[in-house]
């Protein structure tokens, strides 16, 4: 019964059958947390926001159309879920500045991630997104994380393609700037200059 559509499972909780929207949440309920966990950065909020967004869905599942994927779908009720609490907490925005960025600052960022263990990699970058307005985070977590595609990402934010391009292009400049300062001094501390 596991293989079985959301497709299926939908129409069986539009004629009543409430259990099947249980099967709904259990496949995407991974996918709704970790968005809401990397956008809020607290457990607590995350889970309430998580109970949120499947509420939503289950109320407003009589207007999904099926135009999208019921995941893309599900993703925009989570990811506008998530913009409705922060904006009730504005103050937890912390937005960094963009730097000028060259391809030889890219390049040599990408130089000292290389010199990183890969676990230590994924938990510095972990960190240093967490450092990025909400809105950008996302972003960055749906197109490289997630691997949604820009027409998906649109559907979820309500963005146009142009604004997605723009927002993911600066999100990415502002998250290099964040590694470069948190790693450089602690390979120069580590290793020395040389």
């Amino acid at each position: 019964m596991a293989n079985l559509t959301d497709e299926h499972y939908i129409e069986k909780t539009l004629k009543g059958d409430a259990n099947a929207f249980a099967y709904l949440i259990d496949r995407y309920k991974d996918m709704v947390f970790t968005l809401a966990i990397k956008m809020v950065k607290s457990r607590e909020e995350a889970e309430e926001i998580s109970q949120d967004a499947f509420i939503k869905a289950y109320r407003y599942l009589p207007k999904f159309k099926g135009d999208s994927k019921f995941s893309t779908w599900l993703y925009k009720i989570a990811y506008n879920t998530c913009l409705d609490s922060i904006k009730k907490n504005a103050n937890k925005y912390n937005n960094v500045a963009i730097d000028e960025i060259t391809v030889n600052y890219i390049s040599s960022v990408e130089t000292i991630l290389d010199g990183i263990e890969r676990a230590e990699r994924a938990t510095i970058i972990n960190d240093c997104l967490e450092q990025l307005p909400e809105d950008e985070k996302a972003i960055l977590v749906f197109f490289y994380f997630k691997e949604l595609s820009l027409k998906e990402i649109v559907e979820v934010t309500s963005m146009s393609e142009a604004n997605v391009k723009v927002k993911l292009h600066r999100a990415r400049k502002k998250l290099l700037s964040i590694v470069k300062k948190t790693v450089e001094p602690e390979l120069i501390s580590h290793y020395g200059r040389k």
